[in-house]
């Protein structure tokens, strides 16, 4: 008959603790963490909820996530590497397996280094970064481009936007559709309005959708201006962006995603922290979104611009940036 010491017991008890202890702080914890988490209740008359809680299908269920931030070769510790990026993942794949996002947006500075890296190492964040994000066909991803993804203003060029373009398959101006909600996305690094050469492809890009979605707002009403146009749900747009709209601080936000409290009455600089105000004003002239998403600031808070168009700033969803990392559930239908 097998014996054990009593210092045996100890260790294997030891042993066990400690195992269970970090498989609890490593992979369980984001369980009851993203089930608290719960999507927005909505009246049965503009969708209801089904029976296990979620949203009916006449609305779309978006998760919407912002400055991720993979760590770069440069400046990234491989434990700061290792530790953040496990974290965004399990939150991420826990977050898609508890709540089924019919859509997730991210609203740029995907990578830090983007507008730095090599092309050795670029292709390198990028897997990681398909490894990390991850999904099911039954969800669609989708990626806008941020500061850090192809540099400020200044240091943008066309190589770097065309290969964060090509990674993700699609232009960073542009219309998604999804049950009747149109997403706006926008470039919002090119909105300078200093004639520079991607700026001006990118106002003309915001020129033709406005157009189109003004159009199809007409509800097909023909005017010699829509001929030729494409043709979008007639429901005014969600305006998605890395940039928040111009505000001069984050005085008025609070809660617990907002900036603390010593940092809130810190001025905004123009065409750094957020968009100036010509060109913020020409996005809500163009566009008359029912809602604007946007990020950069790496903390929350919400602000009605012109008492009519509501903007929320989503915070960073990276560990390294803020002890509180999150995103935002939504689900809207059809309507204008």
């Amino acid at each position: 008959m097998l014996k054990f010491s009593g210092s045996s017991v100890v260790a294997a008890l030891l042993i066990v603790v400690v195992f269970g202890a970090f498989f609890f702080c490593e992979y369980l914890i984001y369980f009851p963490t993203i089930l608290k988490c719960a999507w927005p209740k909505q009246s049965r008359a503009r969708g209801g909820e089904g029976t296990d809680g979620r949203p009916t299908d006449s609305a779309v269920r978006a998760m919407v996530l912002s400055d991720t931030h993979l760590l770069g070769a440069v400046g990234g510790h491989w434990f700061d590497k290792l530790r953040r990026e496990w974290q965004m993942e399990r939150a991420f794949q826990t977050a898609l397996w508890l709540l089924k996002p019919e859509i997730v947006f991210i609203l740029g500075d995907i990578f830090d280094e983007g507008k730095w890296s090599s092309q050795q190492h670029w292709e390198d964040d990028v897997r990681r970064f398909h490894r990390m994000f991850r999904h099911s066909t039954d969800t669609e991803l989708v990626v806008l481009v941020g500061n850090h993804d192809i540099g400020f203003h200044y240091e943008m060029d066309w190589f770097k936007l065309q290969r964060f373009e090509k990674v993700f398959n699609a232009s960073s101006t542009r219309i998604v559709t999804k049950k009747g909600v149109n997403f706006l996305l926008v470039n919002s690094v090119a909105l300078h309005g200093d004639g520079c050469p991607i700026c001006q492809s990118v106002e003309k890009d915001l020129i033709k959708l406005s157009r189109d979605l003004n159009c199809s707002l007409q509800d097909g009403e023909e005017t010699e201006n829509c001929e030729g146009s494409q043709t979008y749900p007639p429901t005014a747009p969600i305006m998605l962006q890395h940039y928040p709209l111009y505000r001069v601080s984050d005085a008025s936000c609070t809660g617990q995603d907002a900036a603390p409290p010593e940092e809130r009455h810190l001025l905004f600089r123009e065409k750094y922290d957020v968009l100036s105000k010509e060109a913020s004003q020409r996005l809500l002239r163009w566009f008359k979104p029912r809602l604007i998403l946007s990020g950069h600031t790496h903390s929350g808070c919400e602000v009605l611009h012109d008492n009519k168009y509501p903007e929320i700033s989503v915070p960073s969803f990276s560990w390294r940036n803020r002890n509180n990392p999150s995103f935002i559930l939504g689900h809207r239908a059809a309507g204008r």
